[in-house]
């Protein structure tokens, strides 16, 4: 559903439901990396006053999902830099997720987390498309998410919404230009193999292989949007 289309409904805050609505289409992609936010376009779409978008980009700034630069507000962009900091926690949390996946996902978590595997290939297999990437992407985010749901500890999951939601947007404007940088299907399977023979050791080696190769993808698409921005 489009931005432009959603009209937001009363019983809840109208605040909460412009934040919704406005994170939403910052890691759809709708609102894309860099894009100004401007208060009153974004209350006309809303059919709002600018109060509670006013409000709700506040609220996105302190998700580091919206910036403010020269007095204006922009969706988030991040650099090579950045995306060397975010991996380097995600190294930590995520060896402490599939560690503890080992020991106590069940056997439905298990059985959900082959099943991201699959659509994820059979959309690898299929023509690429702007959609598709999209689709990859929250693939992603499932897969990896679903393993954090199986270490049952609901801190760590906690922990790692608020990091997934920045490496979305970080991974929106490297996938934007190319699309391979999602190409993951082989490391998610080692990993989700590992976890169902319940070994942690080769689980935590697993998802370390594949963050940092990740990492590697992410950091060299940003170093060269980079160069190719300075040298126009």
């Amino acid at each position: 559903m489009s931005l432009s289309s959603r009209s937001l409904q009363r019983p809840q805050s109208l605040q909460e439901q412009a934040y919704q609505a406005l994170r939403s289409a910052i890691l759809s992609g709708e609102l894309m990396p860099g894009q100004r936010l401007v208060e009153t376009q974004l209350a006309q779409k809303l059919q709002v006053s600018r109060t509670p978008i006013r409000e709700a980009l506040h609220q996105l700034q302190q998700a580091d999902l919206v910036v403010e630069e020269r007095g204006m507000l922009k969706v988030a962009t991040f650099t090579s830099e950045d995306a060397s900091k975010l991996y380097e926690c995600r190294l930590a949390l995520e060896n402490v997720s599939v560690r503890a996946a080992c020991l106590n996902a069940s056997d439905r978590q298990l059985k959900q987390i082959e099943q991201l595997i699959h659509k994820a290939e059979k959309l690898l297999n299929a023509k690429p498309t702007k959609l598709t990437s999209f689709q990859l992407l929250d693939l992603d985010y499932q897969f990896h998410r679903e393993i954090a749901e199986g270490s049952q500890n609901e801190w760590l999951v906690s922990l790692l919404d608020r990091l997934f939601d920045k490496m979305i947007l970080l991974r929106i404007q490297t996938m934007l230009s190319n699309p391979a940088v999602l190409e993951v299907r082989w490391e998610h399977r080692q990993i989700y193999e590992a976890i169902l023979d319940r070994d942690a050791d080769r689980a935590v080696t697993a998802v370390q292989e594949h963050l940092i190769a990740s990492r590697a993808r992410v950091v060299r698409e940003l170093e060269q949007i980079q160069q190719s921005q300075n040298a126009g």
